[in-house]
């Protein structure tokens, strides 16, 4: 209940901010870029390291420069989680040998924020660090553990999370800009990796702990847009 309630308000915050400022959309600039980079799953299964990039990760951006210091981003990211425990160094996970692997898409969105302007009319702008976080829409392949091994299923399964990511941009050319980042997701959900058998209830790992996954990347952006002219039209 809690969960739906915080996606319906978070859902609302959003609309009602864009419909503020479409009538200042005009004088912005946009980029729109790709991704690349590397994946990993932190939750009751595999590895305990909490950056350990395994998989292969792909990415669309989106973002709507609002000011230098703030913009509204939106994103597309596949991948896949995998975790195994023959990989960790936890005797309990590696004597248990669970493992699994399920595809992943990601939609989001939210707010990316500037620690320096970072005004892309100003070809003098180089670089900034930034933070970015929002609101996360994810599918994956459920997984159920089934005669003490975790299975996939062909069925997909979604919930909702919250990204908190760190990046450095950095302009490399005109219109061009390269960046890095590091984001680690939060989930509403504890099931990523199977870890509650609705047909006996039978259940393993810390039940208190919802799942995490993190993506680790790098990209370029590219830029376009005008500024607005503040001329009188009457001269």
């Amino acid at each position: 209940m809690f969960i739906k309630s915080f996606v319906i308000k978070t859902r609302d915050l959003f609309l009602i901010v864009f419909l503020l400022s479409v009538n200042f959309s005009f004088s912005q600039l946009y980029e729109t870029g790709i991704s690349y980079g590397k994946s990993n799953f932190i939750g009751d299964v595999g590895e305990t390291t909490f950056v350990n990039p395994t998989d292969d990760t792909y990415g669309i951006i989106f973002k709507w420069n609002r000011s230098p210091r703030h913009s509204y981003r939106f994103s597309y990211f596949k991948s896949k989680l995998s975790a195994n425990d023959l990989e960790s160094k936890d005797p309990r996970r590696i004597e248990r040998a669970y493992n699994f692997n399920t595809p992943i898409n990601e939609f989001s969105m939210g707010m990316e924020f500037n620690f320096f302007d970072f005004d892309l009319h100003d070809k003098n702008t180089l670089f900034s660090p930034y933070i970015f976080t929002g609101l996360i829409y994810t599918s994956i392949q459920e997984q159920l553990l089934i005669n003490d091994q975790i299975q996939t299923l062909n069925k997909s399964k979604s919930f909702f999370g919250v990204p908190m990511l760190v990046g450095f941009k950095n302009r490399i050319y005109n219109n061009l800009i390269f960046f890095i980042e590091i984001g680690a997701r939060y989930t509403f959900t504890d099931e990523i990796d199977g870890n509650f058998n609705r047909e006996n209830d039978f259940n393993f790992g810390n039940l208190n702990n919802n799942d995490w996954y993190l993506f680790s990347n790098f990209g370029v952006t590219y830029t376009f847009g005008k500024n607005p002219c503040y001329c009188n039209i009457g001269k």
